[in-house]
């Protein structure tokens, strides 16, 4: 069996923010979500300006043997966090999932010896450990039903919390309509954007969303008739976006 020690100083990432960027185009290239970003810089509204510096999250993606417990270690961080800033219902992690390392700013980062960055590495020394390493692969394999975090994932049906909503649909290509979402995203200039208006108390803002019949999307709008288990779906063609109508169907926040 394989084990690697790693002790490691992070940091978190810094972005400055550019003329015509806004909340939601920074989280989307960044791998995070605008409520991140608003509770990571303790922003009050989702106006931003050029040249303010804003902290970014870290991803961490899981490495075979790594554990919750030394992951937090390794960040600095606490087992509860790592559960709160990605939703974990258990401290089950598998291989190449990715983790949102949050607030880095504000814990106590992983010491190191200075100008040095450690790495020890234990390996198996014989063949007759690699044997063993491959047969207890084989009898995960076998296995594998009786461990959920294991499961085959193949199919298509995406996996998170799956709501029963009423979708509705809207369009920017209206008269008095500014095109731009409440979280700054001008959908005139990008109208094959997959964006949903949603109640920020049901769906957070950032969020990514399947939509049956509609594909996955970003929760970047709101609206003043959007309350609950409701949503809009943007369409650009007005004559499209009235076929839709209403409908009752189920989302998974991915």
């Amino acid at each position: 069996m394989m084990l690697t020690a790693t002790v490691t100083t992070v940091s978190a990432e810094e972005y400055e923010v550019q003329t015509g960027d806004s909340l939601w185009e920074i989280a989307n290239e960044n791998n995070t979500s605008v409520d991140d970003l608003i509770d990571l810089n303790d922003l009050k509204t989702t106006v931003i300006h050029p040249k303010q510096i804003l902290l970014l999250n870290e991803t961490y993606v899981v490495e075979s043997g790594d554990s919750l417990t030394s992951i937090a270690n390794q960040y600095g961080v606490t087992v509860d966090d790592l559960k709160d800033w990605n939703n974990l219902k258990s401290d089950t992690i598998i291989e190449g999932q990715e983790l949102h390392i949050k607030e880095l700013s504000n814990k106590n980062i992983a010491k190191e010896e200075p100008n040095k960055v450690q790495k020890e590495e234990v390996k198996a020394d014989n063949e007759v450990q690699k044997e063993e390493n491959e047969e207890q692969k084989a009898d995960n394999e076998v296995k594998q039903e009786e461990k959920p975090v294991q499961a085959d994932v193949s199919d298509d049906k995406p996996e998170g919390k799956t709501i029963t909503v009423k979708a509705t649909a809207y369009t920017a290509d209206c008269e008095g309509c500014s095109g731009v979402t409440y979280t700054g995203m001008d959908l005139n200039s990008n109208p094959d954007a997959k964006v949903i208006a949603v109640d920020p108390d049901v769906i957070p803002l950032g969020s990514k969303v399947y939509v049956e019949g509609y594909g996955e999307a970003v929760a970047a709008d709101i609206g003043s008739a959007i309350k609950g288990n409701r949503i809009d779906v943007f369409i650009p063609n007005v004559d499209k976006a009235k076929e839709w109508g209403t409908r009752t169907l189920d989302i998974t926040i991915l």
